[in-house]
């Protein structure tokens, strides 16, 4: 289970969380909480590679439609099917509804300038 306190957030709300050598990636609890209820959300294709802060998902709520960057350069090894068919999931665990499993070209270079999720947490 993915927990808010080891996961490092980027300014534009996205999360990362590497367990086993598995990259997950996601959209952190405030945002939506901002974006009030999600109906669809919109996934890359595996096998795609993205450089940071490329837009990789977009998320359409009743309020609104946001688009999500990638927080590290990587390739999209695994969608979340799930989340793709019940988008409401979002809204009921950010955390344990990631969006993507990304092989890194290289984390731990990527991940710097990314916060924790205590200091994402002030700042927004």
């Amino acid at each position: 289970m993915i927990m808010p306190d080891r996961i490092l957030c980027s300014k534009s709300h996205e999360w990362v969380f590497e367990e086993e050598n598995n990259i997950f990636v996601g959209i952190t609890d405030y945002i939506v909480e901002q974006l009030g209820e999600i109906v669809f959300v919109e996934l890359p294709e595996v096998g795609l590679s993205f450089s940071k802060d490329e837009v990789f998902a977009t998320v359409k709520s009743v309020k609104s439609v946001m688009e999500f960057y990638m927080p590290i350069n990587g390739k999209i090894v695994e969608i979340n099917e799930t989340l793709i068919n019940s988008p409401e999931l979002l809204n009921e665990n950010s955390y344990n509804s990631w969006f993507v499993k990304v092989e890194a070209d290289d984390f731990q270079k990527d991940s710097q300038g990314l916060l924790e999720y205590s200091d994402y947490i002030d700042e927004v």
